[in-house]
């Protein structure tokens, strides 16, 4: 079994690669306890799909990608595809099996810039800024554009510049969520604790509570005021602060539903519950992850965590 400190460097390093894109738990209880069903989304192939501002993955050469995602409420789809108009649909409690996007091609510069942007972020920052600022070149008023150009700053250890990039995004769409989220990580990693938490909050009460990126900043935050605590000796603090990280986790891994990054989160909460000597509740957490995510190629070693629990609780 990894050592906590090992497992905790590895989760928190995948959590912030999400958040670059986050009541507790009990025995009886289950984080994600609202129905969930399975649909197909069929649209073009190689189609970027999100659910409620949730990345859920790419569509396969068939067009096709089958996500899990809660049933109930009515929730946005929205679908993005090279050398097509950005689609968004609702997506509501009745429909199942097979939801079938239509995509309009394009020939706007701005969009097309903006795809080959969201297609170079995860693999080279420097190409996907430059091609988030022709698209802002070729429409002065892109919001999505001027976030995108803030993430990839954010990542490229450029805070002073993601900040402007996010501030224009915000004067061009008050009240953007997203934006604010960005904006939390910017000062969380300035060390500004304070503006840090206010930006999450904001972010927050302008996704009328949806906001998993915000909830999961959140989380860390008070994950690591908790570690500083207890590594001070004020063992009443970390356990308050723990138990704040555990809560806006948990409202982050509801809110991913059925997502591949929900199951980091997963991991964290249990990691939290671990180091807080709850063995009981811990257990709980990874069996939850194992119920969702079986096959996941983290579930051989979230067995094996369940596993060493159990023989650190028997007589």
């Amino acid at each position: 079994m990894a050592s906590l400190s090992a497992k905790n460097k590895i989760l928190v390093s995948s959590a912030l690669a999400f958040i670059f894109v986050v009541p507790g738990f009990s025995q009886s209880g289950s984080a994600l306890s609202a129905p969930f069903r399975t649909i197909t989304i069929a649209a073009e192939p190689n189609a970027i799909v999100w659910v409620d501002g949730v990345r859920y993955g790419v569509t396969a050469e068939n067009g096709k990608l089958e996500i899990r995602t809660i049933t109930s409420g009515v929730h946005t789809l929205r679908v993005l595809a090279d050398g097509f108009t950005e689609k968004s649909q609702p997506l509501t409690a009745v429909q199942k099996g097979e939801v079938k996007v239509s995509l309009v091609k394009t020939d706007d510069p701005a969009e097309l810039a903006y795809q080959d942007a969201e297609r170079q972020s995860a693999e080279d920052r420097e190409k996907a800024a430059e091609a988030y600022r022709r698209a802002i070149k070729a429409r002065a008023n892109y919001p999505e554009a001027y976030l995108g150009l803030g993430r990839v700053l954010l990542g490229a250890g450029k805070p002073d510049e993601a900040s402007k990039a996010l501030a224009a995004a915000r004067r061009l769409r008050p009240g953007y969520a997203e934006a604010s989220a960005v904006e939390g990580r910017v000062h969380q990693g300035n060390g500004d604790e304070a503006k840090a938490i206010a930006a999450f909050k904001r972010s927050i009460t302008e996704g009328k509570g949806f906001q998993p990126e915000a909830h999961t900043g959140l989380g860390l935050l008070y994950k690591d005021k908790a570690e500083g605590a207890g590594g001070t000796g004020d063992f009443a603090g970390e356990s308050a602060n723990y138990a704040e990280a555990t809560r806006y986790l948990t409202t982050a891994v509801k809110q991913l539903s059925g997502s591949p990054d929900a199951s980091v989160i997963y991991q964290l909460i249990g990691l939290i519950y671990e180091k807080q000597n709850k063995p009981a509740e811990a257990i709980a957490v990874y069996e939850e992850f194992l119920r969702f995510f079986p096959d996941s190629t983290d579930a051989t070693a979230v067995r094996s965590f369940i596993v060493q629990l159990k023989k650190d609780m028997a007589p």
